[in-house]
């Protein structure tokens, strides 16, 4: 090797950092760092847990500052607009988000975007162009995919009762029409009955409750998030009703699992939440380092069905508990 080869790693070296070169996660002063603020539509089920957990692993490989913020209950849009109005006062650059309301949440995020602000939603869509870009389950897909856990695992007519949330949020919506589509389209599954529930679950048993005892002929149950899942499914089992009605819920925490385990529940729809958060936050970097052109406007994250024959296999295993 000669002296002038020698040298001329280190000459590279020097060129990279007079041009600024860095890898993501080297390190920045804090007070150069990207500042991402995380909007959640709470910060109590494990669902969320997991998206907080992927976006924290991305927030620290990309060495940016991120809060994590959002509000007790899932049907409260207010003090999530008064989180982004907040966020956007202390610094925050871009923001990520998952709508409460579809429409309700709108104008807070269009104020924040007016600012300069960039808008990444997870999860739950929210009604402005001012969205870069989307990333989370394709709702519809996944609510046809109960629909067809429940029609493959129940033979002659189905007879189902459908426990939703919040009316105004954009990703149950989907989920049901998903589902309610894939229904009629099988030519044999009648709706019964679709409650609409608080997004927790001592109102979502409450309500199953009511509707179980109300329809006796319901021989399927659908939940579709976390919360409502876990309150149909211990109405269900108060009921002793497993025996007598297929059950499809939504997410994955001790509760849906062992129900799964023991009957109650007979498939769980399992979002990728870990994803969502990483790529939320990996999102909103690509933004604000004049990467725009690698941020595609809709990341679908990975859903599947997981029931009593797959529960154990590895991949199951790895999405049912993604931060273990």
């Amino acid at each position: 090797m000669t002296k002038q080869s020698k040298r001329l790693p280190a000459l590279l070296a020097a060129l990279c950092l007079l041009a600024g070169c860095a890898s993501p996660g080297a390190q920045v002063p804090e007070e150069n760092r990207y500042k991402v603020a995380l909007v959640a539509k709470s910060t109590q089920t494990d669902f969320w847990k997991a998206v907080f957990v992927g976006a924290q692993a991305a927030a620290t490989e990309y060495n940016m500052d991120l809060t994590i913020d959002g509000p007790e209950t899932e049907e409260d849009y207010e003090t999530q607009n008064q989180m982004i109005a907040r966020a956007v006062e202390d610094g925050a650059q871009a923001l990520v988000f998952s709508a409460i309301d579809f429409d309700a949440n709108a104008p807070a995020i269009e104020a924040a975007a007016d600012k300069g602000v960039k808008i990444v939603v997870i999860d739950s869509a929210v009604n402005t162009e001012d969205v870069v870009t989307y990333i989370g389950t394709d709702n519809y897909s996944a609510g046809q995919m109960a629909a067809q856990a429940a029609l493959d695992g129940v033979e002659g007519t189905l007879k189902v009762g459908i426990v939703n949330y919040d009316v105004n949020s954009a990703n149950g919506q989907d989920r049901e029409r998903g589902a309610v589509d894939t229904f009629a389209g099988s030519g044999r599954a009648q709706i019964v009955t679709t409650i609409h529930t608080l997004a927790e679950a001592t109102s979502a048993k409450k309500d199953t409750l009511e509707m179980l005892r109300a329809h006796p002929e319901i021989n399927v149950v659908l939940a579709f998030n976390e919360p409502t899942s876990v309150g149909a499914a211990q109405a269900v089992e108060e009921l002793h009703l497993q025996n007598a009605l297929w059950m499809v819920a939504f997410d994955s925490n001790l509760v849906t699992i062992d129900a799964l385990q023991s009957g109650v529940v007979d498939a769980l729809v399992i979002q990728n939440t870990y994803e969502m958060g990483y790529f939320g936050v990996q999102s909103a970097y690509k933004l604000l380092s004049s990467q725009r052109s690698e941020v595609a406007t809709h990341v679908d994250t990975a859903t599947r069905v997981i029931n009593r024959e797959n529960l154990f296999d590895l991949d199951s295993q790895k999405v049912l508990f993604p931060v273990s």
